[in-house]
């Protein structure tokens, strides 16, 4: 298959895009360093050229409630316009376990919208929504650190591999569209302080976690169930102590 990953040089794309060549396909990795910018919609004309599957693994460069809603609602549009005039035959896109259930988070209110342009769109689809990677586990231990101690929920994640996610990803890829959802998870949900505690004591962190149902995910509410998947999700195959190890 002829297959062009926007975001293709990114911690996802770059994997996913060594997946499918090594499975023998034929992979354009698109991004502003080569010329396509979907949010502008510079170079997808020339980049989609004979494209069968497009797959995008974009993600925005500011968290910012504006700058993310544009991001997203503008290169959806951008890159479903360019794949209707390509004749691309499946759009495939990376989005998030519970995104619908973080009303109060710009990012994910822009997620919601993304995959509301993409199921009302003209190019048949797939949505894969993904939970927590473990590669951003620190980050959020850092968003929450006050001196020595880090404050947070007892809210179950599910968190994987960003390596489970590419894999996930490559498989539905070369699979017909679904014209729906699927989800990907972690092997086991742990509460987000527990989570951290193993984190750090993995890597002799001195930081103390302290547990604070009142503690923000990214400056916003979560509950026990918003960020874990449902029944059916796909569970990724490296677990946390494999990927601290």
């Amino acid at each position: 298959m002829n297959i062009v990953i926007i975001g293709g040089t990114g911690l996802i794309g770059s994997q996913l895009a060594n997946l499918l060549e090594q499975a023998g396909h034929a992979v354009t990795r698109a991004s502003p360093s080569s010329g396509v910018n979907a949010v502008t919609g510079e170079g997808l004309s020339t980049a989609l050229a004979g494209a069968q599957v497009v797959v995008d693994v974009t993600n925005s460069p500011s968290f910012e409630d504006e700058a993310v809603m544009h991001f997203f609602r503008s290169s959806t549009r951008n890159l479903l316009d360019a794949c209707a005039r390509a004749g691309v035959q499946h759009f495939v896109a990376l989005s998030v376990v519970g995104s619908e259930r973080v009303p109060d988070s710009g990012y994910f209110r822009a997620k919601v919208a993304q995959e509301a342009l993409i199921q009302a769109g003209p190019v048949p689809y797939t949505l894969l929504r993904a939970t927590q990677f473990f590669e951003f586990l620190m980050p959020i231990a850092q968003v929450n650190t006050d001196g020595q101690k880090v404050r947070l929920p007892s809210a179950r994640l599910q968190p994987l591999a960003s390596a489970d996610v590419a894999a996930a990803l490559a498989d539905l890829a070369v699979q017909p569209p679904v014209n729906g959802m699927r989800e990907v998870g972690g092997p086991e949900a742990i509460p987000l302080d527990a989570l951290i505690r193993r984190v750090f004591q993995a890597r002799k962190d001195p930081r103390e976690v302290v547990t604070d149902e009142n503690a923000r995910y990214f400056g916003s509410h979560i509950g026990d169930g918003t960020l874990v998947p449902g029944p059916g999700a796909r569970l990724g195959k490296i677990t946390l102590a494999q990927w601290l190890g």
